[in-house]
């Protein structure tokens, strides 16, 4: 056997148990990473908090007055409100996986974690994983600046628990659609650029801010039957509770989203990450 030969099964041997055996704390050390970055770079939280703030402080007190009379009875624009802003934050949230996977490519990072003998797995687990950590904090904050604006929950605890985590398994979802994003772009401006029509359609085209009975009759399908609008509605059933256009069935059909999201994208971000140079 020659040289080249030993090194070859020498350097496959000590990747086999990294990838067979340590997928679980390589992806832990991969989140670690990450969420040491955001402590370096503060602004990136601020940044994914202070947006949101500003969402609700202007449709709560700028339009809410305008939209509450499109409302169904009973229910107030800001419990109403709440649920597309926790959805939409974490929608925005999602391309920060893009535009950071599409960072580290560029630099070169990308290569240097295939040289290592680590899971494969790993990096993009890591990644999605540091960013459900990071979404997890940012919907907590909502939560204390809605209830500082009159937000209420109509339900229970456990309602609204199961609303919480219905919106983090969404934005789990997410980061990994923009996953592909950020592995099929050069660098984390294009990435950005790509994300950013992808990110419109799918929030202000939805009931997150307004009735979709308000919107013209072509568009209504859409915006009733695509996943931001179904999460939505299934986190405004578990916090108000069943009111005219809400109902039980919209949690297993966000669940059901959530679900074929992360089955069809997840497999497609492993192909991307394989290719990506």
């Amino acid at each position: 056997m020659s040289a080249v030969d030993t090194t070859t099964s020498a350097t496959a041997a000590r990747r086999a148990p990294s990838s067979r055996g340590h997928v679980v704390s390589d992806s832990i050390a991969i989140v670690w990473r990450n969420l040491i970055n955001i402590r370096r770079n503060p602004e990136l939280l601020v940044f994914a908090t202070v947006q949101p703030v500003i969402f609700v402080v202007m449709f709560r007190y700028v339009f809410g007055g305008a939209i509450q009379g499109s409302l169904p009875a009973g229910q107030t624009y800001i419990n109403y409100l709440m649920p597309g802003v926790f959805v939409q934050t974490i929608v925005f949230g999602a391309l920060t996986t893009g535009v950071g996977l599409a960072d580290d490519l560029n630099k070169g990072l990308i290569d240097r974690f295939r040289s290592l003998p680590m899971a494969r797995s790993a990096v993009l687990v890591g990644r999605t994983g540091a960013d459900l950590v990071r979404n997890f904090f940012v919907v907590m904050l909502m939560c204390v600046v809605g209830f500082i604006v009159g937000w209420t929950i109509g339900t229970d605890f456990a309602r609204f628990v199961a609303a919480f985590l219905v919106i983090l398994a969404f934005a789990y979802s997410m980061s990994w659609v923009f996953a592909i994003v950020g592995l099929s772009v050069k660098d984390a401006e294009t990435a950005q650029a790509v994300s950013f029509p992808i990110l419109a359609v799918l929030v202000f085209a939805s009931s997150a801010f307004v009735p979709v009975a308000t919107m013209p009759g072509w568009m209504q399908g859409w915006a009733r039957n695509q996943p931001v609008s179904v999460v939505i509605n299934a986190v405004r059933y578990l916090t108000i509770g069943p009111s005219p256009g809400l109902s039980a069935a919209s949690v297993p059909k966000a669940i059901a989203w959530i679900v074929a999201i992360i089955v069809v994208a997840a497999p497609i971000a492993v192909a991307r990450y394989r290719k990506a140079t």
